[in-house]
């Protein structure tokens, strides 16, 4: 019975986990998320998950308003697959070696957490400056998505070991790898605007 809930567990790990925001979208916006989410490792993806904010992803600082969208859904997965891993960590008959690389995986994935909520209090830093001020909230947002992605990476590689080899590491695996791909395409995007930003490039 003690593997009961522990199948019961991994079984929500199948079900992907997303952030929806509402507002209509214009064919203007969907083209710009489109074309912008080509730059990403994870196209596909990147638009099914940034779709929903098309409504409000508009004007000269959309690019901002859509690195700061791609964050937001980051931080919403890192997070839930946080709590889904502490809940792992807490299932009864898991075995020792898994537990240990869960409560790693605990550890690494709380920074990741802190690192993206961190980065989106950046983008909004710097919506209200200019100047070396704005490079600097620019710097340091890419610096903390950057973290966030290694803290990720770092988790997964915990459960690399055969010996781990069965739902508890099946689950983790298919839970960071589905965290990690949002958050890659949240980073490609943030360094996007900072490209586009310098250009001086501010228009979809």
């Amino acid at each position: 019975m003690e593997r009961v809930g522990l199948y019961l567990l991994v079984l929500i790990a199948t079900l992907p986990y997303t952030t929806v925001n509402g507002g209509a979208a214009s064919p203007t916006a969907m083209d710009f998320i489109r074309a912008s989410c080509k730059t990403t490792l994870h196209a596909s993806l990147c638009v099914t998950c940034l779709s929903s904010y098309a409504g409000s992803i508009k004007g000269s600082n959309a690019d901002h308003l859509l690195a700061k969208a791609a964050i937001s859904v980051s931080l919403s997965n890192a997070k839930s697959a946080s709590i889904f891993i502490s809940k792992l960590g807490r299932v009864s008959g898991i075995k020792p070696r898994e537990h240990q690389a869960v409560k790693d995986c605990i550890s690494t994935m709380s920074n990741s957490v802190s690192s993206l909520s961190q980065s989106v209090q950046e983008l909004e830093k710097m919506a209200r400056t200019k100047g070396q001020d704005f490079e600097w909230h620019m710097s340091n947002a890419e610096t903390w998505v950057g973290s966030a992605l290694t803290n990720q990476n770092i988790c997964s590689r915990g459960f690399t070991d055969r010996s781990l080899n069965g739902p508890v590491k099946d689950a983790v695996i298919k839970r960071m790898v589905y965290v990690s791909q949002v958050t890659s395409n949240a980073l490609a995007l943030v360094n996007r605007f900072a490209v586009r930003h310098r250009k001086g490039i501010h228009k979809p």
